[in-house]
C-alpha cells in the first residue's frame, strides 16, 4: 500500500505542476506575448533529409538569453507561436551538426522560413559533448515511446525486462505480454514482423538482449495503415541502428547469474552506400518449482490430484542481422536486409503425481484403474531456427513536394521450430529411481512460411490535408507434424507409434487488404484522421489421412477515426479515437498437438477457431512543460466472439484439458495515467498507473467472470556529475482474470549504476533485480462445474548483471530518411502457457 500511495501522490502532484505553466511550452519567458508565428523545417545540408528533434531557439537581436524554444517533430518541422513583433535571431542546433544562427523579423503575420539546413561536423566518438538527451518516456498523438537506451537498469537484461518497464505494458511471471489487460496484440521488430516471434513469444523475447534495444513504441490506437489485427494495439521494438557517415560500431559483454551475453555491431556508410550489422550470442538459466492441487467432481464422488514439479530451464542461441542501404540520390532509397536466429533450450523436470480416485460404485467401476502414484523424469528440448529477408524501395519528391512519398516493400520469413520431450515413469514415487514401468517420447515439427508484398503512397493535398493509401498481400503456410511413441515395459519389447496421437496438420491463410486515410485540419484547434481498411481472408486447413479439411472466407471493412483538439492553453491536447479491429488466431492457438508430459493436465490448440472483432474507444489528454508531463487516457474495449482459453474435464481419462474457443464477450474499461517530473535538471522521476475493470461473459459456458486490476510502476534516474548515473525501477500489479481462472499479482524492482569510461567511449553498468529475496510465489485458481484447482509457482527472480559496452568509430550525423517498413499486425499471438512447441 505504501508503494500505491507513493505512485498516486506523484501523479497527483504532476498535474498541478503542469497547470501552473502560464505560457506555451515553447515559450520560456512569460513576458513574451504577441501575434507572431515562426514555422519551418530543419534538414541535413548534404542529403536534404529531415533532422528529427533538432532544437530551435529564439534569441534577442543582442545577447544570449533564450526567449523561446521548441523541438522539431519526427519530420523535422517546427513552429513557434505567440511571438512579439521585431528583429530576433533564430538558433538551430543538433548533436553532430554545426550550430546555425539566422536573423529573422517577426510581424503580425505568420512567417514560413521554409527548409533550413545544418552542416554535419565530423567528430570522433567520445569527443561529442551531449548537452541533452531524450526523456525516458515520450508521449505522441498516436503512441507512447519508452527510450530504453536511457535506462541504466536495462543493462544485461533481455527484451522481457525492457517490456516489463514500459508504461501500459504488463509482463507476467511466464513472460506473457499484455497491453491494458489484453494479450491480443502484435509485437514487431523495427516496424516489421519477425520469424523469431512467430512461435513461443515469451521464449523469443528472452533471446533479444536489452543492450541492443533503442526504444519501445506502444501504439494503442493504430490507424488504418496498420494491419487491422491486434485489438489491444501494436508494440514495436526499435533496435539500435546507426545511419551516420563513416565507420562505427560497438562491442559489449554481460555476465550474471541469470543471463550472459556478448554482442557487437559494425556500421559503415560511405556516401550513397551504407551497411549496418549486428551479432549477439547469449545464455540463460531460469530454475522454478510448482505444485498443483485439483478436486474432480464425478458421478461417484470426488477425485483428488496432487502434483509437484521441479525444473531448470536453460537456453542458448544467437541473433544476427545485416542491412544494406543504397541511396543513389536524395530522392531514391533502396534497402536489402536479412536476419536470423537460432535458439536451443533444455528443461529437465522431476514430476511427482498422485491421484486418488473416487469411491468404487457397486458392481465394478470404470474408475478402478485411476488410482496412480508415480514419478517422472522428463527431458524437454526445443530448437528454433528463424530468418527474415526484406527488400524495399522508397521514392520522395524533393522540396517541391516535401511530404509526398511512395514505397514498395517485400518480405519473406521462415520459422522452423522443433519441440521434443522424452520421459521415464517410475511406478512408486516413494521408491527412488524405480521400478521403471513406462516410457514415452514425442516430437512436434512446426513450420511457418510467410511472404508479404506491400505498397504505400502519401500525397499532401495542401499544408493541412494529406491522403494516404496502400495495398498489401500476406501469404502464410503453416504446418505441424507431430508424433508420439510409447513403451509399456510389462507388455512391449520396444517403442510403438501411437496413431491416435500422431498426425500432420496443414494450414494456409491468405490476406489481401487495401486502406486509405485522409488527414485534415479545421482551423488551429482541430485535426482529423479518417481511415478505413478492407481486408479479405481465405483460410484452408486439413489433417493428413483424414476427411477433416475445412475452409473459410470472409471480407471485412474496418473503419478508424482520430480527432485531436488543441485546447485554449498551448501544449494542452485532447484526443479521441475509435477503431474496429479483427483478431485472427495464429498457429499457437490452432495447433492441435497435445503435449502430455503432465498427463493429468494437457494443452492443445483448436483448428476450428474463427476471428474475433473488437470495437475500441479512447479519450486522452496530454500536456507538458519544461519540468513535467502528464498523459491520461480513458478507454473502452468490447470484443465479441472473443477467443478465450477454457478448461474441460475428460472423465474417461481423469484429466483436465485446456484449449481455446470463440465463446465469450470480453469488455474492458480502464484509465492509463503516465506522468514525469524533473525536480532538478539531473533528476527525472516518472510513474505509470493503470486501473482497469475486465468482465468476461460466456453464454456457451453460462459463466461470468470479472475483476478490478491495478498495475503501477515508478522509475527514477539521477545523473551524478558527468560520469555516473544511478537508476531505480519498481512496479507490480494486482493480478488478472480469465474466463474460468484468476491469478495473483506480481512485483518487480531493480537498481542500476552506470559509470562512463574511456572519454565517454565506454560504459560499465552494475544492475541488480529483486535482490531482497531469491524469488517470488505466484498463485492461480480455476473453478468449473466439473473441477476446482489451485496452483503455486515459485520463480527464482533474484539476478545480478555486470555489463560493459565500448563504442568506436568516426561519425558525422547525416541522418538517413525514415523508411516505411512492413507491419504484419494481423495474427493473435500466443503465450508460453500452451503445451505444444510451434
Amino acid at each position: 500500500m505504501k508503494q500505491t500511495a507513493t505512485l498516486c501522490l506523484l501523479l497527483a502532484t504532476l498535474a498541478p505542476g503542469v497547470r501552473a505553466q502560464t505560457t506555451t511550452p515553447s515559450i520560456t519567458s512569460s513576458s513574451l506575448k504577441g501575434p507572431g508565428v515562426l514555422r519551418g523545417s530543419v534538414r541535413d545540408g548534404a542529403t536534404q533529409k529531415p533532422i528529427e528533434y533538432a532544437t530551435v531557439t529564439l534569441l534577442p537581436a543582442t545577447g544570449t538569453t533564450p526567449l523561446a524554444s521548441t523541438t522539431c517533430d519526427d519530420k523535422g518541422h517546427f513552429e513557434l507561436k505567440q511571438l512579439p513583433k521585431g528583429s530576433f535571431r533564430l538558433q538551430l542546433s543538433f548533436v553532430g551538426y554545426t550550430q546555425r544562427v539566422e536573423n529573422v523579423t517577426i510581424t503580425d503575420q505568420a512567417t514560413d522560413l521554409g527548409a533550413l539546413t545544418l552542416t554535419a561536423s565530423a567528430q570522433k566518438l567520445g569527443e561529442v559533448t551531449v548537452t541533452g538527451q531524450r526523456p525516458l518516456v515520450e508521449t505522441k498523438p498516436d503512441r507512447l515511446i519508452y527510450n530504453a537506451e536511457q535506462d541504466a537498469t536495462n543493462a544485461g537484461g533481455t527484451a522481457t525486462d525492457v517490456l516489463r518497464k514500459t508504461p501500459m505494458l504488463n509482463v507476467d511471471v511466464d513472460g506473457n505480454v499484455q497491453l491494458r489487460g489484453t494479450s491480443n496484440l502484435r509485437i514487431l521488430i523495427n516496424n516489421k514482423p519477425s520469424a523469431m516471434l512467430a512461435g513461443n513469444l515469451a521464449d523469443a523475447l528472452k533471446q533479444i538482449p536489452a543492450d541492443q534495444i533503442k526504444s519501445i513504441e506502444v501504439v494503442t490506437s493504430p490507424s488504418a495503415k496498420y494491419d487491422a489485427e491486434g485489438s489491444g494495439g501494436v508494440i514495436n521494438i526499435v533496435l539500435k541502428k546507426s545511419s551516420l557517415q563513416g565507420v562505427n560500431g560497438s562491442v559489449g559483454a554481460s555476465g550474471g547469474n541469470r543471463n550472459q551475453s556478448t554482442n557487437g555491431s559494425l556500421n559503415v556508410r560511405r556516401g550513397k552506400l551504407g551497411v549496418n550489422s549486428r551479432l549477439s550470442v547469449y545464455r540463460s538459466n531460469y530454475p522454478y518449482r510448482s505444485s498443483l492441487s485439483r478436486t474432480d467432481f464425478t458421478p461417484t464422488g470426488e477425485g483428488q490430484l496432487e502434483q509437484r514439479t521441479e525444473s531448470r530451464s536453460t537456453g542458448r542461441g544467437g541473433y544476427g542481422q545485416v542491412e544494406l542501404v543504397y541511396e543513389p540520390s536524395p530522392l531514391h532509397s533502396f534497402t536489402l536486409s536479412g536476419n536470423g536466429n537460432l535458439y536451443l533450450s533444455r528443461s529437465p523436470q522431476n514430476l511427482f503425481n498422485q491421484y486418488v480416485a473416487p469411491p468404487l460404485p457397486s458392481g465394478g467401476s470404470p474408475y478402478a484403474q485411476r488410482d496412480t502414484l508415480y514419478s517422472r523424469d522428463i527431458q524437454q528440448r526445443y530448437e528454433g531456427r528463424n530468418y527474415d529477408f526484406n527488400a524495399g524501395y522508397t521514392r520522395t519528391y524533393g522540396e517541391a513536394h516535401p511530404r509526398r512519398e511512395w514505397s514498395m516493400l517485400a518480405q519473406h520469413t521462415r520459422s522452423t521450430n522443433t519441440g521434443r520431450y522424452s520421459l521415464d515413469q517410475y511406478h512408486d514415487a516413494a521408491i527412488e529411481n524405480g521400478p521403471l514401468e513406462y516410457r514415452e517420447r514425442s516430437t512436434n515439427l512446426a513450420r511457418n512460411l510467410e511472404t508479404t508484398l506491400q505498397t504505400d503512397y502519401t500525397h499532401p493535398l495542401s499544408d493541412k490535408n494529406t491522403l494516404e493509401a496502400g495495398a498489401k498481400v500476406i501469404l502464410r503456410q503453416v504446418s505441424s507434424d507431430y508424433s508420439l511413441d510409447t513403451l509399456l515395459l510389462a507388455e512391449q519389447p520396444d517403442f510403438a507409434r501411437s496413431s491416435r496421437r500422431s498426425n500432420a496438420f496443414n494450414y494456409q491463410q491468405n490476406v489481401a487488404s487495401a486502406y486509405s486515410t485522409y488527414s485534415f485540419s479545421m482551423g488551429k484547434k482541430y485535426a482529423f484522421t479518417l481511415g478505413a481498411r478492407l481486408e479479405g481472408t481465405s483460410i484452408e486447413g486439413d489433417f493428413l489421412g483424414t476427411e477433416s479439411r475445412f475452409t473459410n472466407q470472409y471480407l471485412n471493412l474496418l473503419p478508424n477515426l482520430n480527432v485531436t483538439r488543441n485546447l485554449k492553453k498551448p501544449g494542452h491536447t485532447l484526443r479521441m479515437s475509435f477503431s474496429r479491429r479483427i483478431q485472427r488466431p495464429n498457429i499457437y492457438f490452432l495447433n492441435p498437438y497435445i503435449n502430455q508430459t503432465t498427463p493429468n493436465n494437457v494443452y492443445y490448440g483448436n483448428p476450428n477457431l474463427s476471428p474475433e472483432f473488437t470495437n475500441a474507444y479512447e479519450l486522452s489528454y496530454s500536456t507538458f512543460n519544461d519540468k513535467a508531463s502528464l498523459n491520461a487516457s480513458d478507454y473502452v474495449r468490447r470484443t465479441g466472439n472473443s477467443i478465450e482459453r477454457y478448461n474441460i474435464y475428460n472423465e474417461a481419462l481423469a484429466r483436465t484439458e485446456s484449449t481455446y474457443g470463440n465463446l465469450a464477450t470480453n469488455s474492458s474499461y480502464g484509465l492509463s495515467l503516465y506522468g514525469s517530473i524533473k525536480p532538478i535538471p539531473a533528476w527525472n522521476i516518472s510513474s505509470n498507473l493503470n486501473p482497469s475493470y475486465t468482465r468476461l461473459y460466456s453464454a456457451a459456458l453460462s459463466r461470468t467472470n470479472s475483476r478490478f486490476n491495478l498495475n503501477m510502476s515508478l522509475n527514477s534516474s539521477l545523473k551524478l556529475g558527468k560520469l555516473y548515473t544511478i537508476q531505480a525501477f519498481g512496479g507490480g500489479g494486482t493480478g488478472g482474470v480469465m474466463l474460468q481462472s484468476r491469478y495473483s499479482g506480481y512485483a518487480y524492482y531493480s537498481m542500476g549504476l552506470k559509470r562512463t569510461l574511456l572519454k565517454e567511449k565506454a560504459d560499465l553498468t552494475l544492475n541488480a533485480n529483486n535482490f531482497f529475496q531469491p524469488g517470488r510465489q505466484f498463485r492461480s485458481s480455476t473453478v468449473t462445474d466439473q473441477f476446482v484447482s489451485s496452483s503455486i509457482s515459485y520463480q527464482y527472480q533474484r539476478s545480478v548483471n555486470l555489463s560493459f559496452n565500448y563504442r568506436f568509430g568516426k561519425l558525422d550525423n547525416n541522418s538517413m530518411r525514415q523508411r516505411r517498413s512492413i507491419r504484419n499486425d494481423d495474427s493473435k499471438g500466443g503465450g508460453s502457457s500452451t503445451g505444444g512447441s510451434n
